[in-house]
């Protein structure tokens, strides 16, 4: 057995090369992180092997970084294992009480690791393929929390320009009220409007909801209205406004994107009820390769959503003091927990699972992570069965 590990950084990778027996057949070397340092491992490695060795090369999971190398390494058909940087820090300080931490140790380290009995698996090209539906699900999240962040200014807007309006309308964000706003960005500039071309507005823009009877009971507040007049607040409003109206066609094209892919993968999970297109694709994105996970409890341990323990002597917290841990994908958490609200909106059994736990006293939060931990257990069976949901009966 031939264990390579390779520490990634940005500009070069530092490589270390050892046999099962711990000897060093090649002492950590520095590659560049180019084609020409990718060549030179690939013959550092051969250099290194006969035809009959078993060869493992593993890496830390240090995320766009080590996307290249990867690549690469599943192209030369290398068995290459991507590990998480927490298990290679504890590996670490469990070698050693000095804390020392340097590219060539956690080369070293990662060697090292490849020989122990750690429970480690190697990377797939299909996770690796995978990676670009994590890419799309998380530039859409990060889209729709910019989104989110403008829309909060919106709302801070109009409570200095037109306060009243709120009050009017179902919401502020809908196109209606986006059309009329980018038009008259105040209540004097309303309040000035000619009614025909208020309710002409509101009415396309509405598609007929709204006519004479919203565009004059708008422009009535606008004429008592107690908003400021400062043109710097409507230049910003208007400017807010389109930079919504982008940032939602931008979540359109990503969205479509990311429906073409899931129809290619045609995942069981996407037929449990509740469960949309948008968070199936950000569970299935995080988790990836659903073979590197023997059991659900290693998928809620890889999102953090196992509770954390502490014991020492007769103190013991637990039962009593057992917080989440949080300490894995975010991402994943995140689309769990908003799966698992609409999954119990719609499935009667999760339904009443909620209903169970919070009739025991638990808090909503606390009951929901139980209806979650209930869903990754249905996630994980589907997918490994590649068959769809069924009601208990």
């Amino acid at each position: 057995m031939i264990c390579v590990g390779i520490d990634v950084a940005k500009d070069k990778h530092d490589c270390v090369i050892l046999n099962s027996e711990g000897k060093v057949l090649a002492g950590v070397f520095t590659i560049p992180n180019n084609a020409d340092g990718f060549d030179t491992l690939l013959q550092k490695i051969h250099g290194c092997t006969s035809p009959d060795d078993k060869i493992k090369v593993g890496l830390e999971a240090t995320g766009h970084y080590s996307y290249n190398i990867l690549g690469f390494l599943l192209n030369q058909g290398l068995p290459t294992y991507v590990i998480n940087p927490l298990h290679t820090n504890l590996f670490r300080k469990s070698m050693s009480l000095r804390k020392t931490k340097t590219d060539r140790v956690d080369a070293k380290t990662i060697a090292a690791m490849l020989m122990s009995n750690v429970d480690l698996k190697s990377y797939t090209d299909a996770a690796y393929h995978n990676e670009e539906l994590k890419s799309l699900t998380r530039y859409r999240f990060d889209k729709v929390r910019e989104r989110a962040q403008l829309k909060q200014s919106v709302s801070r807007l109009v409570t200095i320009l037109f306060p009243e309006l709120e009050k009017l309308v179902p919401t502020l964000h809908m196109s209606s009220v986006y059309a009329l706003l980018i038009e008259f960005p105040g209540a004097k500039q309303i309040a000035e409007a000619h009614l025909t071309h208020l309710k002409s507005l509101l009415k396309d823009a509405s598609k007929g909801r709204y006519g004479r009877d919203m565009a004059t009971e708008i422009r009535d507040a606008a004429k008592r209205s107690i908003g400021s007049v400062m043109p710097a607040k409507s230049l910003e409003l208007r400017h807010t406004i389109r930079l919504i109206r982008e940032l939602d066609s931008e979540i359109k094209d990503i969205e479509a994107a990311i429906e073409a892919i899931m129809e290619e993968l045609q995942s069981p999970i996407t037929t449990i009820p509740g469960m949309g297109f948008r968070m199936a694709a950000m569970i299935l994105a995080e988790i990836g390769d659903f073979s590197f996970f023997d059991s659900p409890d290693k998928i809620l341990a890889y999102a953090g959503m196992s509770p954390s323990t502490y014991q020492s002597g007769h103190l013991s917290l637990a039962g009593t003091y057992s917080h989440m841990e949080k300490r894995g994908s975010r991402y994943l958490r995140y689309a769990l927990y908003n799966a698992t609200k609409y999954v119990c909106h719609w499935d009667p059994g999760f339904a009443a699972y909620l209903a169970k736990k919070r009739a025991e006293g638990k808090h909503y939060n606390v009951a929901l992570s139980h209806a979650a931990k209930k869903l990754v257990r249905l996630i994980y069976a589907l997918e490994k069965s590649r068959q769809p949901y069924r009601r208990a009966a």
